[in-house]
């Protein structure tokens, strides 16, 4: 966020999340299984669907469901955006700062309270807190905008977890005209859940002198206050959020690893209740991001259970695809029917490995009742 970008401390240790692969598959000690069930998963795609029910709940016009459809699947705020990605939410920003959004952002009560960062471009003068913290999905970043007060603030926060506790950059802000924000650190610390104090963030605000420092411009401010697009002085982007699409909710569970099963249930019952049609299997290639299945040590079934890769829905066929290694892939085609209101039955008998143009063939069978929820 601006407050962040304009400031160059060093912060501690970087935080991370490490991601353990499993190791390749056992070919020839594989056996087959029968048939397998598989419970309830989730998939995504590009070509994400909300219901009417929950697009009035978001309160969001059809300019910003465009920026906020090109924030679907954007993982560490834009950090790991692809360049595709990149393009797609400059143009939906670019077009939102074209319309008429609120006047004079910085005279308006919309834009006070507590904002969610949910996307920012990075230049090369990003700082390093910036670029530790914001970056990491597994943290939340708000940015707290408040300038009807005898002492205006502004204020970035990173929020580490609910058991763990945050960071609090704080600064005294000024407004300079109707869109710019203008604004001085003054103070940061950490506020830890395990300690009944707060401990002070050890950076020299006063001896920084300009690089302190810095301004905000706000431009676009939605109607409904629940969306908010910010330039910073160094060039940077942000969109920020105060209420936030069901599908927002769920993915930013999944990224996290926590309160997933809630989030699908909220989910559900939000499009149980405004849905008017029953569900059918769109077309097109789905990613698969999380399921409630455990895996097993068989890399080579967890691949023919549908658990990980692709899954990729074409001609009432279904098929499911992993990049193994660097020009070698697992394959494995099937049909299927559909059985009842939201259900079908998947019959995938048709598995391979693929080199190149050579093919080995496995033989594998999975059948699947697969409920769309």
């Amino acid at each position: 966020m601006a407050l962040i970008e304009n400031l160059n401390l060093w912060p501690p240790s970087n935080l991370q999340r490490n991601l353990a692969l499993n190791s390749p598959p056992k070919l020839f000690n594989f056996k087959p299984s029968a048939t397998h069930s598989i419970r309830k998963t989730l998939h995504t795609c590009r070509c994400s669907l909300v219901n009417e029910q929950q697009q009035q709940q978001a309160s969001f016009t059809d300019q910003e469901k465009q920026l906020i459809d090109a924030l679907i699947g954007i993982q560490g705020r834009g950090k790991s955006a692809s360049p595709q990605q990149l393009n797609d939410v400059e143009r939906a920003v670019q077009v939102l700062e074209g319309q008429d959004g609120e006047g004079d952002p910085t005279s308006s009560d919309l834009i006070e309270g507590r904002w969610q960062l949910m996307f920012t471009t990075r230049p090369g003068t990003a700082s390093p807190i910036q670029r530790t913290f914001v970056g990491v999905d597994f943290f939340s970043v708000f940015q707290e905008v408040y300038l009807r007060t005898n002492d205006p603030r502004v204020a970035n926060i990173v929020k580490f977890s609910d058991w763990i506790g945050e960071l609090k950059v704080e600064a005294a802000a000024s407004i300079k005209d109707g869109k710019r924000i203008l604004f001085q650190f003054d103070r940061a610390a950490f506020s830890f859940k395990f300690l009944p104090f707060k401990v002070p963030y050890p950076v020299p605000f006063r001896l920084l002198g300009d690089e302190a420092k810095g301004w905000l411009d706000t431009t676009y401010l939605s109607h409904s206050g629940n969306l908010r697009i910010s330039r910073g002085n160094k060039g940077t982007t942000f969109v920020l959020q105060k209420r936030t699409d069901p599908r927002q909710k769920l993915l930013a569970a999944i990224s996290t690893g926590t309160g997933v099963e809630e989030a699908i249930d909220e989910f559900i019952s939000l499009s149980k209740s405004g849905a008017k049609d029953e569900p059918v299997l769109l077309e097109g290639e789905w990613q698969m991001i999380w399921s409630s299945q455990i895996e097993t040590d068989s890399w080579l079934e967890n691949a023919g259970n549908g658990l990980m890769g692709s899954q990729i829905v074409k001609n009432e066929q279904m098929k499911f695809l992993v990049n193994i290694l660097p020009g070698i892939r697992f394959s494995m085609i099937g049909k299927f029917v559909k059985s009842g209101t939201k259900t079908y039955d998947v019959t995938m008998d048709d598995a391979a490995l693929i080199g190149g143009p050579f093919g080995y063939p496995l033989e594998m069978e999975t059948k699947i009742n697969m409920e769309l929820l």
